[in-house]
Protein backbone atom coordinates (compact mmCIF):
# COMPACT_ATOMS: atom_id res chain seq x y z
CA UNK A 1 0.00 0.00 0.00
CA UNK A 2 1.37 3.32 -0.70
CA UNK A 3 1.67 6.15 2.11
CA UNK A 4 1.06 9.67 1.28
CA UNK A 5 3.82 10.60 3.69
CA UNK A 6 1.21 12.61 6.18
CA UNK A 7 1.93 11.72 10.05
CA UNK A 8 -1.33 12.51 11.03
CA UNK A 9 -2.42 8.89 9.18
CA UNK A 10 -5.41 10.44 7.25
CA UNK A 11 -8.49 8.48 7.77
CA UNK A 12 -9.62 9.84 4.50
CA UNK A 13 -8.20 11.77 1.92
CA UNK A 14 -9.17 15.25 1.18
CA UNK A 15 -9.09 15.86 -2.81
CA UNK A 16 -5.66 17.46 -2.25
CA UNK A 17 -4.13 14.57 -0.26
CA UNK A 18 -5.67 12.42 -2.84
CA UNK A 19 -3.87 14.38 -5.93
CA UNK A 20 -0.76 14.35 -4.01
CA UNK A 21 -0.74 10.39 -3.16
CA UNK A 22 -1.86 9.87 -7.10
CA UNK A 23 1.66 11.67 -8.23
CA UNK A 24 3.71 9.75 -6.01
CA UNK A 25 2.41 6.67 -7.58
CA UNK A 26 2.84 8.24 -10.84
CA UNK A 27 6.56 9.03 -10.06
CA UNK A 28 6.95 5.34 -8.36
CA UNK A 29 10.22 3.87 -9.65
CA UNK A 30 8.90 0.74 -9.37
CA UNK A 31 5.50 1.27 -10.55
CA UNK A 32 5.07 4.30 -12.15
CA UNK A 33 4.45 5.99 -15.43
CA UNK A 34 7.67 6.14 -17.70
CA UNK A 35 7.28 9.72 -19.43
CA UNK A 36 6.08 11.48 -15.53
CA UNK A 37 9.72 9.93 -14.45
CA UNK A 38 11.14 11.03 -17.44
CA UNK A 39 10.25 14.44 -16.45
CA UNK A 40 12.54 17.28 -14.78
CA UNK A 41 11.54 20.06 -13.46
CA UNK A 42 12.84 21.95 -16.61
CA UNK A 43 11.06 19.66 -19.18
CA UNK A 44 7.63 20.80 -17.71
CA UNK A 45 7.85 24.33 -17.93
CA UNK A 46 6.11 24.44 -21.69
CA UNK A 47 3.33 21.91 -20.23
CA UNK A 48 3.19 24.70 -17.59
CA UNK A 49 3.10 27.89 -19.79
CA UNK A 50 0.73 25.48 -21.91
CA UNK A 51 -1.74 24.99 -19.24
CA UNK A 52 -1.68 28.90 -17.93
CA UNK A 53 -2.66 30.11 -21.47
CA UNK A 54 -5.81 27.54 -21.40
CA UNK A 55 -6.75 28.77 -18.28
CA UNK A 56 -6.51 32.26 -20.14
CA UNK A 57 -8.43 31.30 -23.16
CA UNK A 58 -11.09 29.24 -20.91
CA UNK A 59 -11.65 32.59 -18.98
CA UNK A 60 -11.87 34.64 -22.09
CA UNK A 61 -14.88 32.69 -23.39
CA UNK A 62 -16.71 32.90 -19.78
CA UNK A 63 -16.21 29.17 -19.73
CA UNK A 64 -16.48 28.14 -16.41
CA UNK A 65 -16.70 24.54 -17.00
CA UNK A 66 -13.86 24.66 -19.22
CA UNK A 67 -11.90 26.34 -16.26
CA UNK A 68 -12.81 24.15 -14.33
CA UNK A 69 -10.99 21.22 -16.24
CA UNK A 70 -8.15 23.60 -16.96
CA UNK A 71 -7.22 25.02 -13.74
CA UNK A 72 -7.14 21.37 -12.08
CA UNK A 73 -4.16 20.73 -14.95
CA UNK A 74 -2.66 24.11 -13.78
CA UNK A 75 -2.88 22.82 -10.25
CA UNK A 76 -1.69 19.41 -11.25
CA UNK A 77 1.82 20.92 -12.83
CA UNK A 78 2.11 22.47 -9.34
CA UNK A 79 1.94 19.20 -7.70
CA UNK A 80 4.29 17.46 -10.01
CA UNK A 81 7.07 20.10 -9.38
CA UNK A 82 6.50 19.97 -5.96
CA UNK A 83 6.72 15.99 -6.40
CA UNK A 84 10.09 16.25 -7.70
CA UNK A 85 11.37 18.82 -5.57
CA UNK A 86 10.73 16.76 -2.98
CA UNK A 87 12.16 13.75 -4.15
CA UNK A 88 15.43 15.91 -3.99
CA UNK A 89 15.07 17.51 -0.85
CA UNK A 90 14.41 20.69 -1.33
CA UNK A 91 10.70 21.15 -0.76
CA UNK A 92 7.62 19.91 -0.94
CA UNK A 93 3.69 20.77 -1.43
CA UNK A 94 3.46 21.69 2.19
CA UNK A 95 6.22 23.74 1.78
CA UNK A 96 4.82 26.04 -1.25
CA UNK A 97 1.67 26.03 0.80
CA UNK A 98 3.08 26.89 4.27
CA UNK A 99 5.30 29.99 2.45
CA UNK A 100 2.03 31.21 0.45
CA UNK A 101 -0.17 31.08 3.46
CA UNK A 102 2.62 33.23 5.31
CA UNK A 103 3.60 35.67 2.30
CA UNK A 104 -0.59 36.50 2.15
CA UNK A 105 -0.91 36.77 6.02
CA UNK A 106 2.39 39.40 5.78
CA UNK A 107 0.93 41.47 2.78
CA UNK A 108 -2.60 42.01 4.23
CA UNK A 109 -1.97 43.70 7.66
CA UNK A 110 -5.21 45.71 7.48
CA UNK A 111 -7.42 41.84 7.68
CA UNK A 112 -4.39 40.49 9.26
CA UNK A 113 -3.42 42.80 12.06
CA UNK A 114 -0.38 42.00 13.99
CA UNK A 115 0.15 38.92 11.44
CA UNK A 116 -2.15 36.82 13.21
CA UNK A 117 -4.85 34.97 11.41
CA UNK A 118 -6.24 35.02 14.98
CA UNK A 119 -6.53 38.68 15.09
CA UNK A 120 -8.94 38.56 11.82
CA UNK A 121 -12.17 40.10 11.86
CA UNK A 122 -10.77 43.26 13.52
CA UNK A 123 -12.33 46.30 11.46
CA UNK A 124 -9.50 47.97 9.34
CA UNK A 125 -10.17 51.46 7.92
CA UNK A 126 -8.28 51.13 4.22
CA UNK A 127 -8.74 51.94 1.06
CA UNK A 128 -8.14 49.07 -1.87
CA UNK A 129 -5.58 52.08 -3.32
CA UNK A 130 -3.75 51.95 -0.01
CA UNK A 131 -3.84 48.47 -0.34
CA UNK A 132 -1.45 48.54 -3.41
CA UNK A 133 1.02 50.84 -2.10
CA UNK A 134 1.10 49.07 1.07
CA UNK A 135 1.83 45.68 -0.80
CA UNK A 136 4.49 47.61 -2.83
CA UNK A 137 6.35 48.36 0.39
CA UNK A 138 6.14 44.96 1.79
CA UNK A 139 7.15 43.20 -1.00
CA UNK A 140 10.51 45.65 -1.52
CA UNK A 141 11.25 45.17 2.12
CA UNK A 142 11.01 41.39 1.20
CA UNK A 143 13.40 41.66 -1.54
CA UNK A 144 15.78 43.92 0.34
CA UNK A 145 15.83 40.83 3.31
CA UNK A 146 16.56 38.40 0.17
CA UNK A 147 19.59 40.74 -0.98
CA UNK A 148 20.89 40.95 2.70
CA UNK A 149 20.82 37.18 2.74
CA UNK A 150 23.27 37.55 -0.43
CA UNK A 151 25.64 38.69 2.45
CA UNK A 152 29.21 39.95 0.44
CA UNK A 153 28.45 38.65 -2.93
CA UNK A 154 25.48 40.64 -3.65
CA UNK A 155 26.84 43.74 -2.47
CA UNK A 156 30.08 42.94 -4.88
CA UNK A 157 27.59 42.38 -7.49
CA UNK A 158 25.67 45.80 -7.34
CA UNK A 159 22.74 44.15 -7.60
CA UNK A 160 19.89 46.07 -9.05
CA UNK A 161 16.54 46.43 -8.28
CA UNK A 162 15.35 45.32 -11.45
CA UNK A 163 17.30 42.23 -11.54
CA UNK A 164 14.31 40.37 -9.68
CA UNK A 165 12.46 40.69 -12.93
CA UNK A 166 11.89 37.68 -14.20
CA UNK A 167 13.44 37.08 -17.93
CA UNK A 168 11.28 34.56 -19.03
CA UNK A 169 8.25 36.63 -18.80
CA UNK A 170 6.83 37.19 -22.14
CA UNK A 171 8.63 40.39 -23.36
CA UNK A 172 5.52 42.27 -23.02
CA UNK A 173 5.05 41.19 -19.48
CA UNK A 174 8.34 42.02 -18.24
CA UNK A 175 8.15 45.20 -20.39
CA UNK A 176 5.93 46.17 -17.76
CA UNK A 177 7.46 45.02 -14.39
CA UNK A 178 10.63 46.73 -15.46
CA UNK A 179 8.52 50.03 -16.17
CA UNK A 180 6.81 49.56 -12.83
CA UNK A 181 9.77 49.16 -10.75
CA UNK A 182 11.46 51.66 -12.20
CA UNK A 183 8.49 54.38 -11.75
CA UNK A 184 8.78 52.99 -8.30
CA UNK A 185 12.46 55.07 -7.53
CA UNK A 186 10.83 57.83 -9.17
CA UNK A 187 12.28 57.48 -12.60
CA UNK A 188 8.72 57.95 -14.83
CA UNK A 189 6.68 60.92 -15.66
CA UNK A 190 4.08 61.97 -13.90
CA UNK A 191 1.48 63.08 -16.07
CA UNK A 192 0.16 61.07 -19.69
CA UNK A 193 1.05 63.74 -21.75
CA UNK A 194 4.71 63.47 -21.83
CA UNK A 195 3.98 59.50 -22.18
CA UNK A 196 2.18 59.91 -25.39
CA UNK A 197 4.76 62.51 -26.96
CA UNK A 198 7.17 59.66 -26.27
CA UNK A 199 5.56 57.38 -28.55
CA UNK A 200 4.99 60.00 -31.02
CA UNK A 201 8.63 60.45 -30.74
CA UNK A 202 9.30 56.95 -31.00
CA UNK A 203 6.95 56.58 -34.36
CA UNK A 204 8.69 59.27 -35.77
CA UNK A 205 12.16 57.22 -35.23
CA UNK A 206 10.92 54.15 -36.45
CA UNK A 207 9.19 56.04 -40.47
CA UNK A 208 13.11 57.41 -40.72
CA UNK A 209 14.64 54.08 -39.85
CA UNK A 210 12.24 52.44 -42.56
CA UNK A 211 13.03 54.91 -45.06
CA UNK A 212 16.32 54.00 -44.16
CA UNK A 213 16.13 50.38 -45.46
CA UNK A 214 18.07 49.41 -42.30
CA UNK A 215 16.69 45.94 -41.23
CA UNK A 216 18.40 46.25 -37.87
CA UNK A 217 17.78 49.98 -37.03
CA UNK A 218 14.23 49.42 -37.57
CA UNK A 219 13.65 46.27 -35.54
CA UNK A 220 15.20 48.42 -32.51
CA UNK A 221 13.00 51.26 -33.20
CA UNK A 222 9.87 49.55 -33.57
CA UNK A 223 11.18 47.54 -30.22
CA UNK A 224 11.16 51.55 -28.91
CA UNK A 225 7.53 51.93 -30.45
CA UNK A 226 6.00 48.98 -28.37
CA UNK A 227 7.84 49.87 -25.25
CA UNK A 228 5.92 53.44 -25.26
CA UNK A 229 2.86 51.90 -26.18
CA UNK A 230 3.11 49.30 -22.96
CA UNK A 231 4.35 52.36 -21.05
CA UNK A 232 1.02 54.24 -22.41
CA UNK A 233 -1.43 51.25 -21.27
CA UNK A 234 0.80 51.31 -17.88
CA UNK A 235 0.06 54.95 -17.24
CA UNK A 236 -3.70 54.63 -18.36
CA UNK A 237 -3.91 51.69 -16.03
CA UNK A 238 -4.67 49.10 -18.95
CA UNK A 239 -3.05 45.76 -18.86
CA UNK A 240 -1.44 45.49 -22.51
CA UNK A 241 -1.79 41.87 -22.90
CA UNK A 242 -5.62 41.22 -22.21
CA UNK A 243 -5.92 44.83 -24.42
CA UNK A 244 -3.93 43.27 -26.80
CA UNK A 245 -5.91 39.37 -26.69
CA UNK A 246 -9.18 41.43 -26.85
CA UNK A 247 -8.14 43.27 -29.79
CA UNK A 248 -6.77 39.65 -31.50
CA UNK A 249 -10.34 38.48 -30.81
CA UNK A 250 -12.17 41.25 -32.48
CA UNK A 251 -9.91 40.43 -35.71
CA UNK A 252 -10.47 36.41 -35.61
CA UNK A 253 -14.89 37.36 -35.42
CA UNK A 254 -14.55 40.01 -38.10
CA UNK A 255 -12.77 38.20 -40.08
CA UNK A 256 -14.82 34.82 -39.72
CA UNK A 257 -17.68 36.95 -40.57
CA UNK A 258 -15.95 38.27 -43.66
CA UNK A 259 -15.39 34.36 -44.68
CA UNK A 260 -19.09 33.81 -44.05
CA UNK A 261 -20.43 37.09 -45.97
CA UNK A 262 -17.76 35.95 -48.86
CA UNK A 263 -19.03 32.28 -48.78
CA UNK A 264 -22.70 33.36 -49.02
CA UNK A 265 -21.66 35.30 -52.53
CA UNK A 266 -19.67 32.20 -53.67
CA UNK A 267 -16.93 34.05 -52.95
CA UNK A 268 -13.29 33.37 -51.13
CA UNK A 269 -10.67 36.30 -50.35
CA UNK A 270 -8.51 35.70 -53.32
CA UNK A 271 -11.81 36.63 -55.43
CA UNK A 272 -11.85 39.83 -53.62
CA UNK A 273 -9.86 42.73 -54.03
CA UNK A 274 -8.90 44.70 -51.32
CA UNK A 275 -11.41 47.84 -51.35
CA UNK A 276 -14.25 44.76 -51.16
CA UNK A 277 -12.43 43.52 -48.05
CA UNK A 278 -12.73 46.79 -46.28
CA UNK A 279 -16.16 46.95 -47.02
CA UNK A 280 -16.95 43.86 -45.48
CA UNK A 281 -14.87 44.91 -42.62
CA UNK A 282 -16.51 48.04 -42.24
CA UNK A 283 -19.77 45.96 -42.45
CA UNK A 284 -18.60 43.27 -39.63
CA UNK A 285 -17.58 46.53 -37.47
CA UNK A 286 -20.82 47.55 -37.74
CA UNK A 287 -22.86 44.83 -36.37
CA UNK A 288 -21.20 45.36 -33.18
CA UNK A 289 -18.08 42.35 -33.28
Amino acid sequence: MLSTGNDDGLEALTAIDRLIAIMTMLRDKQHGCPWDLEQTIKSLLPYTLEEVYEVADAIENNDLVELEDELGDLLFQVIFYAQIAKEQGAFDFQDIATAISDKLVRRHPHVFPAGDVEQFGIPQDISAQQVVVNWEAIKEIEREEKRKKGGSAAVEKNESILDDVPRALPAMERARKLQKRAAQVGFDWAEIAPVLNKLKEEVAEFEEALASGDHERMSDELGDVLFATINLARHSKIEPEVALRSTNRRFELRFKWIEVALSKQGKVFKDANLEELDALWDQAKSTGL
